[in-house]
């Protein structure tokens, strides 16, 4: 199953990211999609997220390297550098709100997962 932000997905421009399989569950990957480095996330066999990558407090492009894990009822993703945890599904920063990133739509369809960006 798809998570999918509160857009209507007809009017969106999907970019092919990679079989699911590429995913391996509890990891991400990275790919760039409009010009917009984004980590793409499988959580369990068939849940997908995807989030900016770009780390805010370092600029690095490092977040799909992070730990998946979950706080309270959250999916989050541990940065590798700092230890921030950013929310799947929302993409906020948990300990510092104003460093939060944005989430995009991601879809698995076809054994194929793509991603939009807003």
């Amino acid at each position: 199953m798809s998570a999918l932000p509160m857009t209507s997905t007809d009017a969106l421009a999907w970019t092919d990211i990679c079989a699911v399989d590429d995913i391996l569950p509890s990891t991400g990957v990275c790919a760039l999609v409009a010009n917009r480095h984004v980590a793409v996330f499988r959580v369990g066999a068939d849940q997908f997220f995807a989030i900016d990558n770009v780390d805010p407090k370092s600029g690095a492009s490092v977040l799909a390297r992070g730990l998946v894990g979950s706080i309270g009822d959250r999916v989050v993703v541990a940065s590798p550098l700092y230890k921030n945890h950013f929310d799947l599904q929302t993409g906020e920063c948990l300990e510092t709100p104003e460093q939060s990133v944005s989430a995009h739509s991601v879809r698995a369809v076809g054994g194929r997962v793509s991603v939009a960006v807003a």
